[in-house]
């Protein structure tokens, strides 16, 4: 344990000078002088006694001199210098004492100039009870029920997706013991099939069993055997002639595949997080994902609060998430990070101690492991855009859109159009809507395009246009503030043009176009009344919000088109891929319950079905979506 050598650090003369309101400003050249060289904790304190910022150190004189010593760079420290009135410190053995202290110490004061992470800390699990009959249910807390615990998972709300989703498949009872012990007749849940009803003996103790080992399996990462047991059930029904029971069966398939697509990681096993931080704009978000028994359970997303005046420094972001979220919790073997870290051997070494058993942080990785920090990382950019996206945020930016464009008044409504199309097949146009309060999605509007040439994008863009301005123009809705076209100059000619057709007024037409090599932050913006284009800096709110428009179009125009192109196209999608025969495209068709959920699956859960290899199945999964 430390050593809580505390003792508050002030100037000499302390106790001999007039009591008054306000201390004088703090002497660091006397204090440093006698501060220590061993490893401890500090706490900077303001004029009113307040805690500003609690740090460890391995040589706290080394440290805490780098706060008062030149002139730092970083506005944080230069900020916080000025502010410290006087300085606590706590002597500890080591310097993983000093972390241990620390993270306890930042969670009971809060102080402004730490990273502060706000957590719910008791992890949820699904509870199998124990006995003939036993019954799955959310669990917290300390485990001293009888039966068996799976887990834990990121957020309560996991558990009853995913027990709801099992509900439907295997049937077992939810419902308390008391409720169970006391029926003479089959409930509710019996009637909505989301139970086989034990309590009336409606099922016997070896069927229902055999439901049970089917969850447990599904739970401990084997749904492919699960599957593979409710094909053959399926096929000898049908030789039977038991129709009804194999479409039973069928449905039963066809629900653990969608449950297998939240849940389905393949090619390791064992328990991980994955980490990964975004940070902009004074906000950042850490994104947690996890992984028990080779599964992905879920993930979770943390919005830690940020110093003041803070650089946007995502190692430390995530140093200080690590050291507030696992050292009260067990934590997994294995901790992936996007980042490399400092004290991350500190941090594990901390982590092994209170777990008992080795855990490592990683942070350069290959292979599958990469794949999922770009996926934790893609996460986390997509809730760091959401929470951006608040109606605070999204005030800022309209008015630096409004600056950036010279507008009388702050846009409120905002529109975006977008057009899809494979080689000119089943082309579809979108519409998105944004407000003061973000995204509109009761006013997102497709539209099929038919009668033009495959592939002509101007031709499918005024032909939308055309449908969309009709109606509003008519008073069916209303008039945009702001009309975004994804496109440059030709793409802006036509929107033009139909809106000067439909005699449309008061609209600002901007043209959303890609800058050189493509890459985000350099877009052009084409205005209608300038030949020259705007170029926005990277780091402007105005930039972002377009840029969030677009992309949101670009998502619902291709997510559109799509459906659109899978809904045309039957069975000869498998028969025209090479390497798919017949036995094949049945086995395919049998483990998924069909073409459309096929259509759904992931690369991974198609080369689970035997005979199909990684290459196969991934042009299996392009002949659905277009090699995109």
């Amino acid at each position: 344990m430390p050593r809580r050598a505390s003792f508050l650090c002030m100037p000499d003369d302390t106790l001999t000078r007039p009591m008054s309101d306000q201390p004088p400003p703090f002497d660091s050249k006397a204090f440093l002088k006698t501060l220590t060289t061993l490893p401890g904790v500090y706490r900077m304190l303001d004029a009113k006694g307040q805690v500003l910022y609690v740090g460890k150190a391995r040589n706290l004189n080394k440290r805490v001199s780098s706060y008062f010593r030149g002139n730092p760079s970083s506005v944080k420290v230069r900020s916080l210098a000025a502010q410290v009135r006087a300085v606590e410190i706590t002597v500890t053995h080591t310097e993983g004492e000093a972390l241990i202290l620390e993270s306890n110490l930042i969670k009971q004061f809060q102080p402004r100039y730490n990273v502060l992470l706000r957590d719910d800390k008791s992890y949820p699990y699904i509870h199998l009870s124990a006995g003939d009959f036993p019954r799955l249910s959310l669990h917290r807390g300390a485990k001293h029920v009888p039966g068996r615990y799976f887990g834990p998972y990121p957020n309560a709300r996991a558990v009853y997706e995913t027990l709801h989703l099992m509900q439907k498949v295997f049937r077992l009872r939810q419902c308390e013991d008391s409720f169970f012990r006391n029926r003479s007749r089959p409930c509710l849940q019996y009637q909505i099939k989301r139970c086989t009803a034990p309590c009336t003996a409606l099922i016997d103790r070896e069927g229902y069993q055999r439901d049970v080992h089917h969850a447990v399996l599904f739970l401990e990462g084997k749904s492919h055997e699960v599957i593979d047991s409710l094909v053959q059930r399926m096929e000898a029904a049908s030789a039977e002639l038991k129709f009804e029971e194999a479409t039973v069966y069928r449905d039963q398939i066809v629900q653990l595949r969608q449950i297998q697509e939240r849940q389905h990681v393949s090619g390791e096993s064992g328990d991980l997080d994955v980490v990964a931080c975004a940070a902009r704009e004074g906000a950042a978000c850490v994104q947690v994902l996890f992984f028990r028994d080779g599964r992905l359970l879920g993930n979770k997303g943390f919005f830690p609060r940020l110093p003041a005046d803070e650089e946007e420094d995502n190692g430390q972001i995530v140093s200080a998430f690590l050291a507030q979220y696992y050292l009260d919790k067990t934590p997994p073997a294995e901790i992936l990070v996007d980042q490399d870290l400092e004290d991350a051997a500190l941090l594990a070494q901390v982590l092994q101690e209170r777990a008992g058993r080795k855990v490592v942080i990683s942070a350069r990785v290959r292979g599958e492991r990469a794949r999922w920090l770009e996926l934790a990382q893609q996460n986390a950019e997509q809730a760091l855009q959401s929470h951006l996206s608040s109606q605070a945020g999204m005030q800022r930016r309209l008015q630096a859109l409004q600056a950036a464009l010279e507008l009388d008044a702050m846009p409120t409504r905002l529109e975006c159009m977008d057009v899809s199309h494979t080689q000119g097949e089943a082309t579809v146009a979108s519409c998105v809507v944004f407000t003061e309060a973000g995204p509109l999605k009761t006013d997102y509007r497709r539209y099929n395009i038919d009668g033009i040439t495959p592939g002509d994008d101007y031709a499918a863009l005024r032909q939308a246009l055309t449908r969309r301005y009709t109606r509003l123009r008519t008073g069916e809705g209303k008039l945009p503030d702001i009309l975004l076209i994804d496109g440059g100059k030709g793409q802006l000619a036509q929107a033009r043009a139909v809106l000067t057709e439909l005699q449309v007024t008061g609209v600002t037409l901007i043209g959303v176009a890609k800058g050189p090599e493509r890459k985000p932050g350099l877009e052009l913006l084409y205005r209608a009344e300038s030949a020259q284009p705007l170029i926005l800096a990277a780091d402007s709110p105005a930039l972002h919000l377009v840029q969030q428009i677009r992309d949101e179009a670009h998502r619902f125009a291709i997510t559109g088109h799509r459906r659109r192109r899978a809904k045309a196209r039957t069975t000869s999608t498998l028969e025209s891929i090479p390497g798919i025969g017949q036995k094949r495209r049945q086995a395919l068709l049998k483990q998924f319950g069909g073409l459309r959920q096929l259509s759904r699956a992931g690369v991974e859960d198609i080369a689970g079905v035997a005979g199909i290899s990684k290459d196969l199945a991934q042009r299996i999964y392009d002949s659905f979506h277009g090699g995109n």
